[in-house]
């Protein structure tokens, strides 16, 4: 975990959803890499064909772009592949119960930050795959609230996507903490706009979040 700034007056947490409020290297593979393999099969290539291609788009934008990532949503509306078709994409091949499970520490550590701070879950995903990944680790229910892919129609970092988990928190900016695993994609922007920014490397980190902003406060 990494800290970079926490608000004097925290109000409300924003979350990432992958990477962040579950650990699981191979789901986190397997969602970019179903993609992937369709991606392949429509452009009639081979998967190995296609993982390079995508592969080598990303570092040679990440090289063009000050070593900042870019996402796969973004990845392949350069290829062609409107957000929109990324949306169907995602909500078809995404099966997040086969990899996931309920997690109950983590449920525990969300019912207590829940009792002092207003949160939403702001992803890369549409929302109705968010929500699946969120029941499949037991927590759908404590986290109603998701700005998807399909929100805003962009892809995270976008400040509209950030200003739409603003409005449904009713909450400024300089109150707010941004909690995600990918600081181009997660923390860069929420910064900028004044926010709280953690990096975690996954649900492990997520389980002390309480405690941590109660020793800033």
């Amino acid at each position: 975990m990494k800290t970079y700034r926490i608000p004097e007056r925290v109000e409300a947490i924003i979350f990432d959803i992958d990477g962040t409020l579950y650990t699981n290297p191979l789901y986190v593979f397997e969602q970019v890499d179903a993609q992937v393999r369709h991606f392949a099969h429509l452009m009639g290539i081979s998967e190995n064909k296609a993982r390079h291609q995508i592969q080598g788009y990303r570092k040679s934008w990440s090289g063009q772009n000050g070593g900042k990532k870019i996402s796969l949503g973004n990845t392949l509306l350069a290829f062609g592949i409107p957000i929109e078709e990324s949306i169907r994409w995602r909500n078809t091949l995404l099966e997040p119960s086969r990899y996931l499970k309920k997690d109950m520490k983590l449920r525990e550590s969300i019912e207590r930050l829940g009792g002092k701070y207003r949160m939403i879950c702001v992803t890369n995903n549409p929302v109705t795959a968010a929500k699946k990944t969120l029941a499949a680790i037991g927590v759908d229910d404590l986290l109603p609230d998701v700005v998807g892919l399909d929100t805003c129609m962009k892809s995270k970092p976008a400040r509209e996507v950030l200003d739409a988990a603003l409005d449904i928190l009713k909450c400024e900016s300089s109150a707010c903490v941004s909690i995600g695993d990918r600081y181009d994609i997660d923390l860069a922007l929420p910064l900028e706009m004044g926010m709280g920014g953690i990096l975690v490397d996954g649900a492990e980190d997520v389980y002390g979040l309480y405690d941590l902003l109660e020793s800033k406060s």
